[in-house]
């Protein structure tokens, strides 16, 4: 699927249905001279519910449908016949998907799960039959409720990306090339920064028939918490991650200046970010002499940071290695892999 059709952002305008009048109507009927009060209840209106569905994984289906409205709950009738509820409208989105209310900011709920349901937008109660409304001293009521109206919102309807492990690094670190050796996701690859301007989702196979998802972010870059850049639009979808691989390439100037830059960036867009579990790990050995990458990895040992790895995605040297480390990485975190296969 084209990188375009990645679509993480929506706001949409949702209405839920009007309830349905109570009936006011009197028994009328042959040799029955004051039948009384028989009115029904209206339906209550269609509700606007937000539900998981595992077979998405973006929001292109919903670029285009911004207005979400659900029918009108029926009015009640004759004979306490009770109106037909509104048929409600369902809106379907990929798992790790969060809802807020567009003009407060306020986290509404998150789907996580497939089939999870919530309301959005609550349909409006039907009305009471004047039948509800007969006492001993007044029994002919010639009135009943209108039915409650409808519930108008603007949701803004936000994915966080779920993957079990998200590459972190500066743009043209490598991140690409390591998700199209290791996976068989196809992202566009190129000489230059930010080729990625969409997450891509790859899964990785590892040893025993297990394998775990892996999410190449767009690049980040010094800033991307204060907005620059493209960054901070994807940070989010860092959230959802169980491990970051932070990727510092082997050619970069200062090696530990790197990954503090990132760290930071993290630290300063959900200081909680940072304390995931993670892998740090030199890419791009394959441009660099055994001198200079020895020289990288004692930079940052010195550094205290502790059991850095390196790897070439174009020799595939250290990749096994990198596999397993994050293989471990998730372990730690209690990841129970639910793919596994005979």
């Amino acid at each position: 699927m084209a990188s375009s059709n990645f679509v993480d952002y929506v706001k949409i305008f949702c209405r839920s249905g009007k309830g349905g009048a109570g009936s006011a109507h009197l028994r009328h009927e042959k040799f029955v001279e004051k039948g009384g009060p028989d009115g029904g209840d209206g339906g209550r209106g269609g509700h606007v519910i937000v539900r998981g569905n595992a077979n998405y994984w973006t929001l292109i289906h919903l670029k285009f449908a911004r207005h979400v409205f659900a029918k009108d709950g029926e009015a009640g009738g004759k004979q306490r016949s009770f109106g037909s509820d509104g048929e409600d409208a369902y809106i379907e989105v990929p798992l790790g998907t969060v809802v807020k209310d567009a003009e407060t900011g306020e986290e509404l709920f998150e789907i996580t799960q497939d089939g999870q349901e919530e309301i959005l937008a609550k349909g409006g109660r039907g009305g009471l039959g004047n039948w509800h409304f007969r006492t001993s001293t007044f029994q002919t009521p010639r009135y009943a409720q209108p039915g409650e109206m409808g519930v108008e919102l603007s949701a803004i309807i936000e994915l966080k990306v779920l993957a079990d492990v998200g590459l972190v690094g500066f743009p043209n670190a490598g991140k690409s090339t390591l998700l199209s050796v290791v996976t068989a996701a196809k992202p566009e690859i190129a000489p230059y920064e930010f080729t990625t301007l969409v997450p891509n989702l790859g899964m990785v196979r590892h040893r025993d028939n297990h394998s775990f998802c892996i999410a190449d972010i767009p690049g980040i870059i010094e800033g991307a918490a204060e907005g620059k850049g493209i960054g901070l639009r994807f940070l989010r979808h860092i959230e959802r991650n169980s491990v970051l691989l932070f990727m510092v390439p082997a050619d970069a100037e200062d090696h530990v200046r790197a990954y503090e830059i990132l760290l930071d960036e993290l630290r300063r867009y959900n200081p909680e970010l940072v304390d995931k579990e993670r892998v740090v790990a030199i890419s791009k050995t394959d441009l660099v002499t055994e001198e200079d990458l020895e020289k990288a990895l004692n930079n940052m040992r010195k550094a205290g940071i502790k059991d850095v790895i390196s790897f070439s995605s174009h020799t595939q040297k250290g990749i096994q290695e990198l596999k397993d480390t994050l293989w471990s990485a998730l372990i730690k975190t209690n990841y129970v892999d639910p793919r596994v296969s005979d």
